[in-house]
């Protein structure tokens, strides 16, 4: 069999694939909808997603892979594929911290794929605003940056939204140099959001020293202004360089080689074990000695995993204070829910911010 032999009957082999897959996808595609007609026989107002549910597929496609598609591809498939179903039941309303082009968007379609209505809020506040108001499902903000810390301002909006975590993404980050294809000596501007500028200090000192670095609303926003300022430059994604037409000067500038971003997706609805969980609280004690000592002793006690603390005031008197602790599994986890009984038992103040699926993608 000669070349053009062997590739025709390879052409056929992917064809008659090509052809299997659509019909799969399709029978898919109806079993979606006739879960959505079984949901709201029952219920007018059901909830159609359940982010347990799309975290427990998602883990089983990856663990039956066997390649030579890696995990995360073939997760990333299936993600998409999960979306355009739940399309056909009731499009999701996304709102999320915008404006287009930011990483809190490449969070939110990564998190709940292309087939949902994005739409692009001012500020951290709008997007609580816009679920709790029921204009949107679910809202997706920045939490915190593995280089930088945390972001206030999401960890304020929890002490008094009534919103739930539902889920969480993180996000590589990579941050590129973006401008109108000048060569680095004519820049005299560098624009970006304080976090990004921060992300790549290093990089600006050596390659940029004298260089005004400009700290502005987002990422998106830097991109926008470095396409109408002369001898200017953005730090952003590369989704920026194509909704505002820049070229991309040097890519992968961020000093931290693991500069991971995690967002937080909240919703109205409490979520559902998935094998895999966090739990999110918000506490508070007396301002004496030992006493947070004393109140985290329950999860010493239980031997339950405390992944993250963060204080912030509480808003309610000066040098009072409020913590934000994140801790391994459900709260309806037979091994968790009496380490929670406990600490509610000491705590001055105790709020569940929400058990939700680790990150899955």
């Amino acid at each position: 069999m000669n070349e053009t032999e062997e590739l025709g009957r390879i052409r056929e082999r992917i064809d008659d694939l090509d052809a299997r897959i659509h019909e799969l996808l399709n029978q898919r595609a109806a079993a979606a909808m006739e879960v959505a007609r079984v949901k709201l026989a029952a219920d007018p107002n059901a909830v159609f997603y359940r982010p347990e549910r799309e975290a427990e597929v998602l883990r089983r496609v990856k663990e039956r892979n066997s390649g030579p598609l890696g995990d995360e591809a073939v997760a990333w498939i299936f993600r998409e594929i999960m979306s355009a179903c739940l399309a056909l039941e009731r499009p999701l309303r996304i709102a999320y911290l915008g404006p287009e082009g930011t990483f809190t968007q490449a969070a939110a379609l990564r998190h709940f794929g292309h087939s949902v209505k994005a739409e692009p809020m001012g500020s951290i506040s709008d997007v609580f605003q816009e679920v709790e108001s029921e204009a949107a499902e679910y809202g997706v903000i920045p939490v915190e940056n593995s280089s930088e810390g945390v972001v206030n301002h999401t960890l304020d909006m929890f002490i008094t939204s009534p919103l739930q975590i539902c889920g969480e993404v993180s996000l590589r980050i990579h941050h590129n140099l973006l401008g109108r294809g000048q060569p680095l000596e004519n820049i005299r501007k560098v624009f970006s959001h304080q976090q990004s500028l921060a992300q790549c200090r290093g990089w600006l000192d050596r390659h940029l020293p004298f260089v005004e670095r400009v700290p502005v609303g987002s990422n998106a926003e830097a991109a926008d202004l470095a396409s109408q300022t002369e001898h200017s430059a953005a730090i952003a994604g590369l989704a920026a360089a194509e909704l505002y037409g820049l070229d991309t000067l040097a890519e992968n500038i961020e000093d931290e080689a693991d500069n991971t971003t995690r967002f937080l997706v909240v919703g109205r609805h409490t979520t559902k074990p998935s094998g895999d969980d966090k739990t999110s609280l918000l506490i508070s004690t007396r301002n004496e000695s030992g006493s947070l000592y004393r109140l985290l002793a329950p999860l010493a006690q239980h031997q339950i995993s405390m992944t993250r603390i963060e204080s912030r005031p509480s808003r309610r008197e000066n040098w009072d204070y409020v913590f934000f602790i994140d801790i391994l599994g459900h709260r309806d986890d037979p091994e968790l829910a009496p380490a929670l009984a406990e600490l509610q038992a000491l705590a001055g103040m105790y709020k569940e911010l929400g058990s939700y699926p680790q990150a899955v993608l």
